[in-house]
């Protein structure tokens, strides 16, 4: 208790003004020349920082001014852009735009909309992120007697702070911690979601609740070496962090930032996000970059304010792609270890594949979508599998046109009997098991309200439509409708210049 209210206070204080620069003329990549008389002209002007220097780096030039819209100065494109001393690269390359940064060493597309406060100290960029919602939900509307759902008011809410600096010549150190108040916000058990499952409470199952996430849900260090513009060498360790798996987890992507709930699909594509002990060691070749991750494979338990046991014991490899600044691949493959902690004999191998797509055409003006497909295979102890393998696809996307944005997302799962608590009678000495496919739709709306201390106040509802299979359909009904509507909270966006 006593941390989260040193750290809460101090990330919202680290909201400060980010510099706005005006430049003019900027320099072609190659042209040394050009670059020089750019730069003098920022002097000039009164635009020269600490630490900026009449001779540009041309070494670096190159690198940063890769993919520049010269119509636009679009600062996410600007890959290692040093404004004068203020190294605003990604956190985890010297050589590739901030933009691209997502949760743990995941990728964004480079033309991501970046919304956060920034600020520098001495020669540190140090970047704070977050949201909150304060909301009211409705499961299941008009549900009768004994069918599933609920209704609750709560705020659902992360914050994030990012430092680094450049080590030398080749280095670069990135220090990251993540909070959440979902412990007070949201009590022991979550909030109410349809169809949702995993992790547990006072040793029962969480069904058809969110689980909260831990008050520490990141903490991490990481240092990469650049041995060319093309390559470089990361080394990520977090305690707790987020191993290799799955695309940017769903409250990173801009896509997923207008819908206050998880994905159904999250146990099945990104819930490893919070692993209580993860090692990455990750190598970039131009715009791919494979990595391995070894790490605890058991998911939080419900002492949300603690640390848990470190074990190693899982592992997972990653393959990133981004083809374009406005699309970001990865496909990885898991070995999960004891994942839930009621099912301590059973392990997961789990697959994702998934594709995120981002383009601006200007600020507050972008379109930004995610396709995302998690498979969970289901192992024993010996190898055995252990029931049938369960798929998960969702499809989401966010259009913000100024300060209204209209945003949907389609899912479906497969969850089996034990994860949904739907009883199965069989003969006593066989255990029966069966897999249930739910489809869902959801869309809303919202509308920014104010900006405050460079700060988004954005109204919104959303109404989500199901679609379960007919076997599940006593418990939940045909097709059971929820719906929301909220106040958020976050970070103002980073203009373009």
């Amino acid at each position: 208790m006593r941390s989260s209210r040193l750290l809460l206070p101090a990330l919202l204080l680290s909201a400060t003004a980010y510099a706005q620069h005006d430049m003019h003329k900027m320099a072609a990549p190659t042209d040394t020349a050009r670059a020089k008389k750019a730069v003098d002209h920022s002097q000039h002007m009164g635009h020269t920082m600490p630490g900026m220097t009449a001779t540009p780096d041309t070494s670096r030039k190159a690198q940063t001014m890769q993919g520049m819209d010269h119509s636009g100065h679009d600062m996410s494109n600007m890959a290692g852009m040093d404004h004068g001393g203020m190294n605003m690269s990604h956190a985890y390359s010297r050589n590739l735009p901030m933009s691209r940064n997502g949760s743990g060493t995941a990728w964004n597309p480079d033309n991501t909309p970046m919304f956060m406060w920034m600020h520098h100290k001495g020669q540190w960029m140090i970047m704070n992120h977050g949201a909150l919602n304060l909301r009211y939900t409705n499961q299941n509307i008009g549900r009768s007697n004994g069918q599933r759902g609920g209704t609750t008011f709560d705020a659902p809410n992360w914050f994030m702070t990012m430092a680094q600096r450049r080590i030398g010549e080749k280095g670069l150190l990135n220090l990251t911690a993540m909070i959440s108040l979902d412990p007070l916000t949201e009590g022991g058990n979550g909030y109410p979601l349809l169809f949702q499952s995993g992790e547990a409470y006072k040793g029962k199952p969480l069904i058809d609740r969110q689980h909260p996430h831990d008050l520490f849900s990141a903490l991490s260090v990481a240092y990469t070496h650049a041995f060319t513009e093309d390559v470089d060498l990361t080394v990520y360790l977090g305690y707790p962090g987020e191993p290799a798996i799955g695309p940017v987890a769903f409250m990173h992507r801009i896509s997923a930032m207008p819908n206050p709930d998880a994905a159904l699909g999250h146990h099945w594509q990104d819930a490893t996000h919070i692993a209580f002990g993860v090692a990455t060691v990750g190598l970039r070749y131009k715009q791919f970059k494979l990595e391995g991750s070894n790490f605890t494979g058991r998911e939080p338990d419900e002492h949300r304010y603690g640390f848990d046991k470190p074990r190693a014991d899982s592992w997972a490899g990653r393959l990133n792609w981004n083809p374009t600044p406005s699309l970001a691949l990865q496909v990885s493959k898991a070995y999960i270890k004891s994942p839930e902690e009621l099912h301590l004999d059973e392990n997961v191998r789990r697959t994702t594949a998934s594709i995120i797509q981002s383009n601006q055409w200007g600020d507050y003006r972008f379109i930004t979508s995610a396709l995302v497909w998690g498979l969970n295979k289901h192992v024993e102890a010996d190898g055995h599998s252990h029931g049938s393998a369960s798929h998960s696809v969702l499809a989401e996307t966010n259009v913000q046109l100024g300060k209204p944005a209209v945003y949907g997302r389609y899912e479906f799962v497969q969850k089996s009997n034990e994860e949904l608590g739907i009883p199965l009678f069989g003969p006593a000495d066989e255990e029966v098991t069966a897999n249930y496919n739910v489809h869902g739709l959801t869309v809303g709306a919202n509308y920014r309200v104010a900006q405050v201390a460079k700060t988004d106040f954005t109204l919104g509802a959303q109404a989500t439509v199901y679609r379960p299979d007919s076997d599940i359909r006593y418990f939940y009904g045909r097709t059971p409708v929820s719906a929301q509507v909220y106040l958020r909270l976050n970070p103002s966006l980073m203009k373009r210049m």
